[in-house]
């Protein structure tokens, strides 16, 4: 999933729109908020916590890594809670997108 922090004076739409082009080198169109979702921050000191808006929207252009990205990957939600680093977060979305049949 691409994303990140919200830059000073910026919305967090506005924020997407940038992150996505950073991460993935396209841009989006017909976004739509998918929730906001809680866990424990992966990769942080115990006890910090997560807080992230997920949207959903439409690229305007096949995704290509770029920026921080190295690869992309798609995959499907029993293998990716079956990877041996799984971030708790990003597990709650793919199961939200799951339960709402976006996903297999």
């Amino acid at each position: 999933m691409a994303g990140g922090k919200i830059d000073p004076g910026e919305t967090p739409e506005s924020a997407l729109h940038r992150e996505i082009r950073e991460e993935l080198g396209v841009g989006t169109v017909e976004v739509t908020e998918l929730g906001i979702f809680e866990a424990e921050a992966y990769g942080h000191a115990p006890g910090t916590r997560l807080h992230m808006t997920c949207y959903l929207g439409e690229l305007t252009e096949e995704p290509r890594p770029s920026g921080e990205i190295a690869e992309l990957r798609w995959f499907t939600l029993d293998e990716y809670a079956n990877m041996p680093h799984v971030a708790p977060g990003s597990l709650l979305v793919f199961q939200r997108l799951h339960e709402l049949a976006l996903i297999d």
